[in-house]
């Protein structure tokens, strides 16, 4: 009879500690937008965290709530401070069916990285096709702008299977390209906006490390405005890596030094974020139009370069859905890491998330109203 009360207040214990354990995180997670994530880089495993910390804070509520209701105030008390970082990954929205029809006077903008065209899928045959089919499913959505990250295109080897330029082109007569990265055969990379709408004035921030943003300013009929979009850092994971993720979770007895490899190839992705989240956030806020942010920012609605660059913008998605949102097919099952976020001076009409199997991101396509607003 001792022995079971002593395990039982051991178990309790554990239990607490590991309550407040999960709270401290939690809450400490709250501080990201204030802690510069080029110093504070491990932040970014924090931010990774939130939806599962949130998950186990409502657990522990439940648990505590028969076992001993004192310590329910715990995790009660920590979700309603970090209740931000719940609205930022969870949208509260009802389910609205997306109308494929939008209305004469929204703006219907598309967001997708594209992967440079290659697919997801291994059969070398469905690789050469998956450029028109791509180009087919975003065009079937009459889209007015369409902001794409990964998009290639050969400037040397002219020929209908490398024109992918050409697969927009007749459509949507304007665009700008960041040509971030030269390959192969003539092959050029980055991000491009292709727009319906004439584009008096484009511009290029390049980040230290490879990728940049653009913007193009858009005329509609009296009105102009700013569309920006970008490719943050990524992990750069490749098939290796993904291997070692796959030994962590399965712990594996080479678990610990897939967990090393895996941790310094995060790290440096981390801090480079942070810094591109900053240079965004200056370069957009001297916008002189309503803007839009578009683009894969590589990282979740509870990380730092989320939380720097959106502000005070609208999440097209939060707006307007219900749930988790994920966006990028590997790794987790929470990953929201693309995003449309208009300014105040655009309503969200519509949203959708349009997954096609042919790429390893999802499609965003977000129907806008701009507001009459003056100009600054």
């Amino acid at each position: 009879m001792a022995k079971t009360n002593i395990a039982s207040l051991l178990a309790k214990k554990i239990m607490q500690g590991v309550t407040i354990l999960v709270a401290f995180v939690f809450l400490l997670s709250c501080c990201m937008p204030w802690l510069g994530a080029s110093f504070f880089w491990w932040m970014g495993f924090v931010g990774l965290a939130v939806p599962y910390l949130i998950t186990l804070l409502f657990f522990f509520a439940i648990i505590w709530l028969f076992a001993k209701p004192i310590w329910v105030l715990i995790p009660i008390i920590s979700l309603a401070i970090g209740h931000q970082q719940i609205t930022r990954f969870f949208a509260f929205n009802g389910g609205v069916t997306f109308k494929d029809l939008k209305h004469k006077h929204t703006i219907r903008i598309i967001d997708w990285n594209v992967r440079s065209f290659n697919g997801i899928s291994a059969n070398n045959l469905h690789k050469k096709i998956i450029r028109t089919e791509l180009a087919a499913s975003i065009l079937k959505l009459n889209p007015d702008i369409i902001c794409l990250q990964e998009f290639s295109h050969s400037f040397g080897n002219q020929n209908a299977e490398t024109d992918n330029l050409g697969l927009f082109s007749k459509t949507h007569k304007y665009h700008y390209f960041s040509r971030d990265y030269s390959q192969a055969r003539g092959y050029t990379s980055g991000s491009i906006i292709f727009s319906k709408f004439p584009i008096v004035d484009t511009g290029k921030l390049a980040y230290p490390k490879g990728e940049s943003m653009i913007y193009a300013d858009i005329t509609q009929g009296t009105d102009t405005f700013r569309v920006f979009t970008t490719h943050l850092q990524s992990f750069k994971f490749k098939k290796a890596d993904y291997d070692n993720i796959e030994k962590i979770a399965e712990t594996d007895e080479d678990a610990i030094g897939a967990s090393k490899s895996i941790f310094y190839k995060m790290k440096p992705a981390f801090k480079r974020r942070a810094v591109q989240a900053r240079m965004v956030k200056d370069w957009c806020a001297d916008s002189p139009y309503p803007s839009i942010i578009t683009g894969d920012f590589n990282d979740v609605p509870n990380s730092y370069a989320y939380q720097t660059i959106r502000g005070n913008r609208q999440d097209a998605f939060l707006e307007t859905s219900f749930g988790i949102g994920k966006t990028y097919f590997d790794l987790a099952p929470t990953l929201r890491i693309d995003y449309i976020l208009p300014d105040k001076h655009f309503n969200v009409q519509q949203f959708e998330m349009v997954d096609e199997g042919l790429s390893d991101h999802i499609m965003l396509v977000a129907d806008l109203a701009l507001k009459a607003a003056p100009i600054k």
